[in-house]
């Protein structure tokens, strides 16, 4: 027995087969009942059974193990469930026979309210607050919900069948065979499905609306969501369609199941979980209103439709083998989901957006506590954690390098021949690898493995001399320190035209290359830019000279949008590492002023936020300066969009808009705050108003809370007003991701409070976080005050991830660092401590860059030049 406990792995000797799982969930006392029979295959001699059990109770009565051709029953001589490694021991008095048998449990559990297992979320039904029943498996709680071998690799086949109050819809993965109503309760039977994993395992249960339609071999596609809001499911609905129609030509194989249902939860912890053949979603994440949700809203149901969607194929039929492999599902999953959604909005310009993934991944990968894309797991406690931008967009980008250097009509046969070779079993990363390789007769794995078993990335400095092009790689690190990392590196340039692009892959720590052609007389001034389209996940540092050049051809816009992003973005990161001083930042910024790209502006809007706040801490006499020079980098944008949409203009001019209006109401631009809450107050007597439609409304919500004080509060409570009477999650979402950007303390401390209040759904508290830099010493105080709180509330899942690093990483000083520690000294718990090195190293390297730029020369008059030159 002893053997068993602290394993991360169950034992292979017993291997499950098929379930034929019964339940009967009571929605009112939140409580559930089953039972569960298990063709299980013994496949070594044993006088144990081990599978996964976790807050169930187990009726050792009910346990029995009968063998296939044999009128004999093994009951247990003790039945143990080991709470603390989530596991069931079931120990029978002599060696139980080889071969085919069935193990039979009884079992009960709860309808716990933390969003994981089998659990219940809450909605309104005519004026009356309702439990629903619903399912997230994934990673490691399936095991809440029945007793099971809760490990990717132990596929099986699932008969569902389920006992609901017979008003209810109850859903599953597979269809319905048969629903027999029985006075107050109906049995409701579900087809047997394709051998699958458990955390793929779903059943939902609640009153809902459905609009539905069908692919066109008829598979048909519904998307499920609260009664009264069924329109708003169209949307998703029609990307779904296309989707499914769209992957089944890229993956050369038709969708596994008859049936696609998407539903809507109001309670969830993740954006979406791609249950076989059944998809939850948070609403945000799956219904669009027209009248009421912004462009970014419907932009982001359909990049999350894709991604689940993706899944059915890249995760539920060819499924990694351990959750080390994560990687393989989501950054797959995130890299295809932009090849759809480019197929089905090319106007969106999706790729361009994709840098925000690869700049994610960067970020983060830019830190010593960082970790490799294939990581290993030890403990189910340390899965959550690796659900992190990691495993989705370094893991996405680095399938994209890899795909661009392939080229993409390869990459996609290899791809077809992995998913028919390894359909309805379990593969790792060697796996895709050797697809590749051999449909490509390139070195995939040897290339491939220093991008995933090693963590970080270079920085390739590049000089001009002699008519040669001097490359050199390092490891990169934010905090400027220097690592021993080495890459193959695929690496792509342009000298002064991207008629002439030359690629190659370093393979050691320096190279030179000839540009003879290139550096005639002529073109002694072109510029030169390296990893052309950021397709490679790395950075780039020019030389000076390079460098000058690159800022000429930003202003006279020789540049593609893509490169003009990587060469910002690479020079923001050189600056936080202490690589660039910030003078130099600042002057490359501006050459931005005409930008007018969506993804770009997002970008330096970004960075503006970053750099106002360090500056903030190290020179803040110098503040008034540097928003003078950010708001004119935004005027050009800002004045080319105004407030009001024109006729027919662009997706990406609709979401643009909202966003330069909001960062000028941050930067406390005079005639933004004013006209803001013009508009606002013609909203708050018309909720229609057509002053205010959906993709500037965070905009004017900021504004507002700009000017709101503790003792002038009216801004504050009519926006909570807004929040009460709307019932659209995504309207919810926007005011209190805009409340704590209000610089009062007072407020901030209203605001976190009414972020863990019952108003505020739990999976949606963390919006409120993003407080203004005078609110971070108030959310810290509140947090160590409130720490048992969001401890019992979120202590099981990831979301508490993101309260350490929200309240955490924002601080910029070393004294800090000393007390984050000492206050988590003796609460250290497995499903933070990786976050908690990281926020702690973001502080670290906060405080450093604020150092560094006290030490800066001259950085007064350079602002002060910055903030007044006239173009």
């Amino acid at each position: 027995m002893e053997n068993f406990k602290g394993q991360p792995r169950l034992p292979k000797f017993v291997v499950p087969k098929r379930y034929d799982l019964q339940l009967k969930p009571d929605l009112s006392a939140c409580k559930f009942a089953g039972s569960v029979s298990i063709d299980v295959d013994i496949v070594a001699e044993t006088r144990f059974i081990v599978l996964n059990a976790a807050e169930l109770s187990i009726n050792p009565g009910s346990v029995s193990f009968s063998p296939r051709n044999s009128s004999k029953v093994f009951d247990p001589k003790k039945v143990e469930l080991v709470e603390e490694d989530e596991i069931l021991v079931l120990d029978f008095a002599e060696a139980l026979p080889l071969g085919l048998g069935v193990l039979a449990i009884g079992f009960e559990g709860i309808l716990n309210d933390r969003m994981k297992g089998f659990y219940r979320s809450t909605y309104e039904h005519n004026g009356e607050k309702k439990n629903m029943a619903v399912t997230q498996f994934e990673p490691a709680d399936a095991r809440r919900s029945f007793p099971c071998w809760d490990e990717p690799s132990f596929k099986a086949k699932f008969k569902i069948t389920l006992d609901v109050p017979s008003e209810l819809v109850a859903l599953s993965n597979m269809p319905v065979i048969e629903e027999k109503v029985n006075g107050p309760l109906k049995t409701v039977s579900y087809q047997e499905s394709p051998i699958m994993s458990t955390y793929l395992v779903a059943y939902v249960v609640g009153l809902f609306d459905y609009v539905e339609d069908h692919t066109s071999d008829g598979i048909k596609v519904r998307v499920y969501c609260q009664v009264g809001k069924a329109n708003q499911g169209e949307f998703a609905l029609k990307v779904a369609v296309r989707t499914l129609e769209l992957y089944k030509d890229y993956f050369a194989v038709p969708y596994p199941l008859p049936k696609l249902d998407m539903i809507a939860i109001p309670d969830f912890a993740a954006g979406a979980m791609e249950n076989y053949g059944l998809v939850t979603y948070r609403e945000t994440a799956l219904l669009y209103d027209e009248q009421h949700s912004a462009a970014a809203n419907k932009q982001r149901v359909a990049t999350v439709v894709a991604h689940e969607l993706a899944h059915q194929w890249f995760g539920n039929l060819v499924t990694m083998e351990w959750w080390t492999h994560l990687w393989l599902n989501e950054g797959f999953a995130t890299w295809v989901s932009y090849l759809a959604t480019d197929s089905i909005f090319p106007e969106w310009r999706i790729w361009t957006q994709f840098l925000d993934e690869l700049t994610d991944g960067l970020r983060l990968d830019g830190l010593a506590e960082s970790h490799p894309i294939e990581v290993e797991i030890n403990h189910a406690a340390e899965i959550d954690e690796i659900f992190d931008a990691i495993s989705y967009r370094k893991g996405a980008s680095v399938i994209r390098m890899l795909q661009s250097y392939l080229g993409a009509e390869c990459f996609q046969r290899s791809l077809a021949s992995y998913i028919k070779k390894h359909a309805y079993s379990n593969a790792k990363t060697e796996d895709l690898w050797a697809a590749l390789e051999e449909g490509s007769g390139e070195p995939v794995t040897k290339l491939m493995n220093t991008w995933t078993k090693q963590k970080g990335y270079p920085v390739v400095s590049v000089k001009f001399k002699d008519q040669k092009l001097e490359f050199d790689q390092s490891q990169f690190f934010s905090s400027g320190s220097l690592g021993d990392g080495q890459w193959i590196v695929p690496i792509t340039f342009c000298c002064g035209s991207y008629d002439k692009k030359k690629s190659f892959l370093l393979q050691t720590k320096s190279e030179n290359y000839d540009v003879k052609e290139f550096a005639s007389d002529s073109n002694k001034s072109a510029w030169i830019k390296l990893n052309v389209d950021q397709t490679g996940f790395y950075r780039v540092k020019y030389d000076e000279e390079l460098a000058a050049r690159l800022r000429y051809a930003i202003e006279n816009k020789y540049l593609t949008p893509t490169d003009r992003f990587g060469i910002l973005d690479d020079s923001f990161a050189l600056c936080m590492a202490r690589q660039l001083p910030l003078t130099s930042l600042l002057t490359l910024m501006g050459a931005y002023r005409e930008e007018l790209d969506y993804t770009v502006l997002s970008n330096l809007i970004s960075i503006t936020y970053k750099v106002g706040r360090i500056a903030a801490d190290a020179r803040p006499e110098l503040m008034d300066n540097i928003n003078q020079f950010f708001s004119n980098i935004f005027q050009y944008s800002a004045e080319k969009l105004g407030w009001d949409a024109t006729q027919g203009e662009s997706h990406l001019d609709s979401m643009l808009r909202g966003e330069i209006l909001t960062a000028l109401a941050m930067l406390g631009h005079k005639e933004t705050l004013s006209e803001a809450s013009r508009r606002f107050d013609a909203f708050l007597k018309d909720r229609n108003t057509p002053l205010l439609p959906p993709d500037t409304r965070k905009a004017a919500y900021v504004a507002v809370m700009q000017t709101v004080t503790s003792s002038n509060r009216a801004g504050f409570d009519s926006l909570l007003k807004v929040y009460r009477e709307t019932d659209l999650s995504q309207e919810k979402i926007r005011i209190l991701g805009s409340l704590p950007s209000c610089p009062d303390q007072g407020i901030i401390r209203e605001v976190l409070k009414f972020s863990l209040s019952p108003e505020v759904r739990s999976q949606d508290a963390m919006y409120a976080l993003a407080v203004s830099k005078e609110g971070r010493e108030v959310a810290w105080t509140w947090f160590k005050e409130n720490w048992d709180l969001i401890l019992k509330t979120y202590g099981s899942g990831f979301l508490i991830t993101r309260f350490v690093s929200a309240v955490v990483s924002p601080f910029a000083s070393f004294e800090k660092v000393k007390e984050v520690k000492e206050f988590f000294a003796n609460r250290s718990m497995h499903s933070i401590a990786r976050t908690l090195k990281q926020s702690l190293e973001r502080v670290n390297i906060n405080a450093n860059w604020v150092k560094s730029i006290q030490a800066e020369q001259n950085l007064g008059e350079a602002i002060q030049e910055l903030a007044y030159r006239k173009y």
